[in-house]
């Protein structure tokens, strides 16, 4: 493109929003037209440099999505299942890319998301580092390899505001494991032991789900057989990890074709 990428981003007071926000206003190929916020919060009709601390960008916090992104190239969204739905149904019917980060989505909302990408250019991810992906990819080709007589385990660890679980990138981990095996992960996902459970049913993917403090992210994938176990880990330090993905997917996504990607598209993995 002959000038710099025009961007919204939603959920601008949260952390991620935040986040996002400044990593726009970095790059280069970038410019930021649109701020969104929930109707009804205390930023809307502001300045979102001014209420972000810092300067004013001459761009008010708005609770209209339709008016904003009417001028925009894309809109990256770390908000909520059923906004994002509502986010990618406006970028189908603009055509531009949507960037999504949310986790937690329904089957149902999924399906949606899904219709959207036939005119919009999404990429949605459960996790946007190069090394989860990366994770995701190895997941696979060990479960490709170790037959049914490994337990596959998937431990997550995230800070105590964190509201889903499973987390969405243990989910993807659980799909790559699923992937491998040839199974779908539905009929041998097991992600609610407590009491008095029965042995461990041959085959199962388990997930386990810990929430405390400030962890930004923390995915264990574990092979166990008698006598042995493989453990692949992920340790996210900073959540600037998931900026840095988020704005090479909106370049990355400018060139493509209407669809639904993913960032194993993105890094070409």
């Amino acid at each position: 493109m002959g000038e710099n990428i025009r961007v919204v981003v939603t959920g601008v007071s949260g952390r991620m929003g935040q986040m996002i926000l400044a990593g726009v206003r970095s790059n280069t190929k970038l410019r930021l037209v649109g701020a969104i916020e929930r109707e009804g919060h205390d930023w809307i009709g502001k300045d979102v440099g001014m209420v972000s601390g810092g300067t004013n960008l001459g761009i008010d916090v708005s609770a209209d999505p339709a008016s904003v992104c009417n001028d925009a190239d894309a809109i990256i969204d770390f908000s909520a299942p059923n906004a994002s739905v509502h986010f990618s149904i406006l970028a189908a019917e603009l055509g531009i890319v949507h960037v999504i980060g949310t986790t937690g989505f329904s089957d149902h909302e999924l399906v949606s998301i899904g219709n959207s990408g036939k005119k919009a250019k999404i990429i949605r991810a459960g996790n946007m580092s190069l090394g989860v992906n990366l994770l995701v990819q190895l997941t696979k080709k060990v479960a490709a390899v170790l037959d049914d007589d490994f337990d596959v385990e998937i431990i997550e660890t995230h800070h105590n505001q964190k509201v889903d679980a499973p987390s969405g990138t243990a989910i993807m981990l659980g799909n790559a494991a699923a992937d491998g095996r040839q199974v779908a992960l539905p009929k041998v996902r097991d992600s609610g032991r407590d009491g008095i459970t029965g042995v461990r049913n041959k085959g199962d993917i388990g997930f386990v789900s810990v929430r405390g403090g400030d962890v930004v992210g923390e995915h264990d994938v574990m092979f166990a057989a008698a006598g042995e176990r493989i453990v692949l880990r992920h340790i996210a330090t900073d959540r600037a990890i998931f900026v840095r993905g988020a704005l090479k997917a909106v370049e990355w996504g400018i060139l493509q074709a209407p669809g639904e990607y993913s960032m194993e598209d993105v890094l070409g993995l």
